[in-house]
């Protein structure tokens, strides 16, 4: 029943676009969670989320986010909300590239459109991404080995100076939203969660997070050196099922489907293999929390009708330690990419190709919102249920 009641959402929730503003909702949660996959560029997916959640009312107060995600929940994280929009907005035109022809890429078909993505992902490869990433002068394989530059093709030394242009990083360590990212150990390969509630965060805990070899440069960090977090895990989920003590709505929202057609050609090979690489299997790791949730629900209730000394007997302690019967909304928010979007779709920083995403991004989030159950603590043996903007 419970499946079916999902897949019914989901396909209501794949009506036609939303373009009015959402108009502002309560919801049945003590906390709000905005999980933030990884994906370069499209990430303007994710900022279109918020401004409909904002739009909305829905304001999180747990913010994670990995690569990409990390960056975003930064903006967010470190910005009053009155702000925060605004701030994402002037990021994304930042690291973008206006194109010339938008009319004629919009009606020219997808034969058109595909070329000026490549060439616009192409431009993004040999020139860098303004802000971001710059090329080597040389390829790092003519640098001696142990160099720096022997490390990556790409330097990344300005985007610190990018980042505290639009995140505050005294309101990201303040006390109104919790930020946590992750990065990977170059050296033990140990996956490390950074969190403003155990330590200060700054650039370059951001930066490392979004540090994916070849491409990008390592980030040193209190004497180690850290690559993105992706490479573990580009899911902040079980960061939430793990670790929140409150009745949650968790928004994930996920650049990467793990399903998809097979390829047709090698650059689709390319193309599937990042797309089941990166997903983020939230189907897997909700399936197995509302399992193990509900044994949780089922031993508190056992729990409370033992008897005295059985209570008081530390094997039941124990296990009670472990007994939370807390209770997760979860809207899985999954980007969609065109038809003509191929191979390169994560480093083509269009200006066009931001705007579509970011609408993408607000629409499915406003279509999400239309339906209440979503706002409302489930009634369930399981404690948890998992909403679909569309089939995955």
């Amino acid at each position: 029943m419970l499946r079916a009641m999902e897949r019914d959402f989901a396909m209501k929730a794949s009506a036609a676009p939303v373009k009015e503003k959402s108009p502002a909702l309560r919801h049945e949660f003590e906390s709000v969670a905005l999980l933030l996959q990884g994906g370069g560029a499209l990430g303007a997916y994710q900022a279109g989320v918020y401004e409909a959640l904002a739009g909305a009312g829905i304001v999180p107060d747990w913010v994670g986010g990995i690569s990409m995600g990390a960056i975003n929940g930064a903006i967010i994280a470190g910005n009053r909300p009155k702000a925060r929009v605004a701030k994402l907005h002037a990021f994304w035109e930042t690291i973008t590239t206006p194109g010339a022809f938008p009319p004629l890429l919009r009606q020219g078909g997808d034969a058109l459109r595909t070329l000026w993505d490549q060439a616009s992902a192409m431009a993004a490869v040999m020139g860098g991404v303004r802000g971001f990433f710059t090329p080597r002068a040389l390829p790092p394989w003519l640098y001696p080995p142990g160099s720096p530059f022997a490390l990556s093709f790409y330097d990344t030394d300005g985007f610190a100076k990018l980042l505290e242009q639009f995140i505050d990083f005294d309101i990201l360590n303040g006390d109104s939203v919790r930020y946590t990212t992750s990065a990977v150990n170059v050296r033990n390969g140990n996956y490390t969660l950074f969190d403003n509630r155990s330590r200060r965060i700054g650039p370059e805990h951001v930066m490392a997070s979004g540090a994916l070899p070849p491409g990008l440069p390592a980030i040193e960090l209190e004497g180690e050196n850290y690559w993105d977090g992706g490479l573990i895990s580009n899911t902040p989920l079980h960061w939430v099922m793990d670790g929140a003590d409150r009745d949650t709505l968790v928004f994930q929202v996920d650049l990467w489907s793990a399903r998809g057609g097979f390829p047709r050609h090698l650059f689709e090979v390319v193309t599937r293999a990042k797309e089941i690489q990166y997903s983020s299997r939230t189907r897997a790791i909700t399936d197995e929390f509302r399992a193990a949730h509900k044994w949780r629900h089922t031993f508190s209730a056992l729990y409370a009708k033992l008897p005295e000394e059985l209570q008081d007997s530390e094997e039941a302690k124990a296990l009670h330690a472990c007994c939370s019967r807390n209770l997760y909304n979860v809207v899985h928010l999954i980007y969609r990419p065109a038809h003509y979007e191929g191979y390169s779709k994560d480093y083509e920083f269009s200006r066009l190709s931001m705007e579509e995403r970011w609408k993408a991004g607000y629409n499915d989030t406003a279509r999400s919102l239309r339906h209440a159950e979503i706002l409302k603590r489930p009634v369930c043996a399981e404690g948890i249920r998992v909403y679909d903007v569309a089939e995955t």
